[in-house]
């Protein structure tokens, strides 16, 4: 399978080869879910061009350098063909193509065009099947191509219910037949010619004109630039010693301004999508896990996803979506997606406690009692779901089973069909209470008491959370621990409130909610970095001694960084300093493996048998909360925390920081509408106002 790059400005992504070629299987330019465009090859008398070097430029462009195929007389390297691609609203080809030899050259230069309006769905169901197509549901075939002479464009449109068109402008003209398109060309030595091709996504079917496009993407590739440089601006500035961590950093700086969605709701254009390709969309988990890893940018993200999550806050009870009056949204789609799956789908157990506790979080960075006091009836009718919906039979432990057939089997953050496995590999049935999921409910309602107590001014509330979540801790620990093989917490209760024996890392989680009594700590650490889940790069999913262990299963044994750093948190939190800063190392390290680019996931092979971390095929990258993963980690290693009754940053980390961490100065870091700066120097972490 050749490489594959992924250009993307927000919600619109291409999906190519290595020669910057779409062949109709995974493959694309996508726009609102649907794939506009699925096939653009280039051929030289018939044959493809041999690849140089291609590479992304910036995370919205990418070049492409080519030389000519030994075929019908052209000597070797008679031609350089040099591709640029730019990814905006739609995406814009400029081809260069030069005679480098000493004679007159002719030749032909062919462009293959295709659309096939396949929703993002089916892509993903044809990727995850490896292109076999015994396994994977047919693609839809191609649209045809009209081509207009006047124009000199090719006009696809979708045969659906759906308006949907793509609109590919040429600057050149050629002889066209059918859905390709071939320039006869005669070049005198040195001689360069040069070709624009633009292809416009029209969800709604209306037109572009071709003299207003060029000027229209020349806009495109400022604003998108000019959008990036200000983001970065506005992000603190690192400078280490430590080359990874620093390239880490500033790779998931690139990432986040790359998953910056664009949408006619301004609000949601400034959230990062979950990830490319297939999760480019709201996702409540993954935005709120991606905001909390994110504090140290400044509230706005967070106050964005709060304010946008409220509005998408479910008021109805139904089942067709498993939505509940004051549920999160786990899922935002549109277009052809939208009919396919859901325009909004409430399948998850764990948003709605995690909203509370991102609503608490941005109080202690920002010290805002205006944002509560606005939030704060989306903050009870989240409540009011933990109590009355999430605990579906009432036995103090929020449970999920799902009410529609189309819905996900599993939904919890691993949400796969087979994630909920006992330890000797059977299925776990629903109604299922994750085990993280209550020490999420532990925290959200510890942190609401106190926004009840400080910011409501309501006394009773905070008193009845603060008795509800100590009943909850030691209801927990009696349903959940499990004695053998060291104790630890089940993954879950099933629905005959079996324990799901298996050991795994949401453990971590639990640590990281503050839900884990003083007496466990020591058994949950030695767990977490004993050699059954911990893999030397990053502690596993699950561990090597249960049964439906699988390093390359994407959620029984593969390794997460953002799991990773929500167990480095919790480390942290419990003052496990030498366990948070393995993790950070080794994570940080396993970066270096990946271009500095956290992937979604990875194999859970052990360090000692692999000299690199081992890519999973299907993983998104960039995604939201991996690229999170360092930003988190740099905090964890600094041991910044915001004091919000002094309205300082803090930190709490250990007087002296291992070796390798180097030094480090964080300067920019925005707290309590001031600046501040922290810097690692000599082993010790010191921070003070800009």
């Amino acid at each position: 399978m050749a490489e594959q790059l992924r250009i993307l400005e927000g919600a619109t992504f291409c999906i190519c080869d290595e020669l910057g070629d779409l062949h109709g299987e995974v493959e694309g330019l996508f726009s609102e879910d649907t794939r506009f465009l699925s096939r653009l090859r280039l051929t030289v008398n018939g044959k493809r061009p041999l690849l140089l070097s291609s590479d992304k430029i910036e995370y919205f462009s990418a070049a492409f350098f080519m030389r000519n195929p030994l075929v019908d007389g052209l000597s070797q390297d008679a031609l350089s063909i040099r591709r640029e691609r730019f990814v905006g609203d739609g995406m814009q080809d400029t081809f260069g193509v030069q005679n480098q030899s000493m004679e007159r050259i002719e030749f032909d230069l062919e462009l293959e065009i295709g659309a096939d309006f396949a929703d993002i769905f089916a892509v993903k169901d044809y990727d995850f099947a490896l292109g076999d197509p015994l396994r994977a549901k047919p693609l839809p075939k191609p649209r045809p191509a009209v081509y207009d002479a006047d124009r000199n464009q090719f006009l696809i449109s979708d045969d659906g219910e759906l308006p949907l068109k793509t609109q590919v402008i040429m600057s050149q003209r050629g002889e066209v037949k059918d859905s390709s398109v071939r320039f006869h060309l005669a070049l005198e030595p040195r001689e360069r010619w040069d070709l624009q091709v633009e292809v416009i996504p029209l969800p709604d079917g209306e037109q572009v004109a071709p003299r207003f496009a060029e000027l229209r993407f020349g806009e495109e590739v400022g604003r998108v630039r000019d959008s990036l440089a200000a983001w970065q601006l506005r992000v603190p500035q690192l400078r280490t010693s430590w080359d990874a961590l620093g390239r880490a950093f500033g790779q998931s700086v690139s990432d986040l301004a790359s998953l910056r969605m664009r949408s006619d709701n301004t609000r949601m254009s400034k959230l990062p999508g979950a990830g490319v390709p297939w999760f480019m969309t709201v996702f409540g988990r993954d935005t709120i896990i991606t905001c909390l890893q994110t504090l140290i940018f400044g509230p706005e993200l967070a106050r964005t996803a709060l304010e946008v999550l409220a509005e998408l806050q479910a008021r109805d009870d139904d089942p067709s979506i498993d939505a509940e009056p004051g549920k999160i949204v786990h899922e935002v789609r549109r277009g052809k997606a939208a009919r396919t799956w859901f325009e909004r789908y409430y399948g998850t157990a764990d948003a709605t406690p995690l909203y509370l506790i991102l609503l608490s979080e941005v109080w202690r960075w920002t010290d805002d009692a205006a944002l509560v006091r606005d939030l704060k009836g989306p903050a009870l009718a989240a409540l009011e779901w933990i109590d009355k919906y999430g605990d579906r039979d009432g036995d103090g432990f929020v449970e999920y089973e799902r009410r529609t057939e189309r819905g996900l089997e599993n939904q919890s953050w691993k949400d796969s069909w087979d994630s909920q496995r006992f330890h000797d590999g059977t299925l776990a049935l629903a109604p299922i209470a994750p085990c993280e999921v209550q020490g999420y409910v532990y925290d959200a309602k510890r942190r609401t008491a106190d926004l009840a107590r400080d910011v409501w001014r309501d006394r009773e509330l905070a008193t009845r959370l603060d008795q509800e979540a100590e009943q909850l801790r030691v209801r927990f620990d009696e349903a959940f621990w499990v004695e053998e093989r060291g104790g630890f917490y089940a993954l879950a209760l099933d629905g005959d409130k079996r324990k799901v024996d298996s050991l795994c890392s949401n453990i971590g989680h639990l640590l990281w909610s503050g839900i884990v009594p003083p007496n466990r700590v020591d058994a949950i650490v030695d767990q977490l970095m004993g050699d059954q889940l911990w893999s030397g790069w990053g502690v596993r999913t699950m561990s090597t001694a249960d049964a439906a262990f699988n390093p390359l299963s994407y959620h029984n044994g593969t390794v997460w960084p953002h799991d990773n750093s929500i167990v480095a948190a919790g480390l942290a939190r419990y003052a496990r300093w030498p366990e948070a800063q393995r993790i950070v190392q080794r994570m940080l390290t396993a970066a270096q493996h990946f271009g500095y680019q956290l992937p979604e996931v990875f194999a859970g092979m052990r360090r000692s048998e692999t000299p690199f971390p081992i890519a999973y095929p299907t993983a998104a990258r960039p995604q939201a909360w991996a690229a999170g993963t360092p930003v988190l980690l740099l905090q964890l290693l600094l041991g910044l925390q915001p004091d919000r009754r002094r309205h300082s940053l803090e930190t709490v980390a250990p007087l002296e920081l291992p070796s390798w961490a180097g030094t480090i100065r964080l300067t920019g870091v925005r707290a309590f509408g001031r600046l501040w700066d922290a810097r690692l120097e000599e082993g010790r972490v010191r921070v003070e106002e800009a």
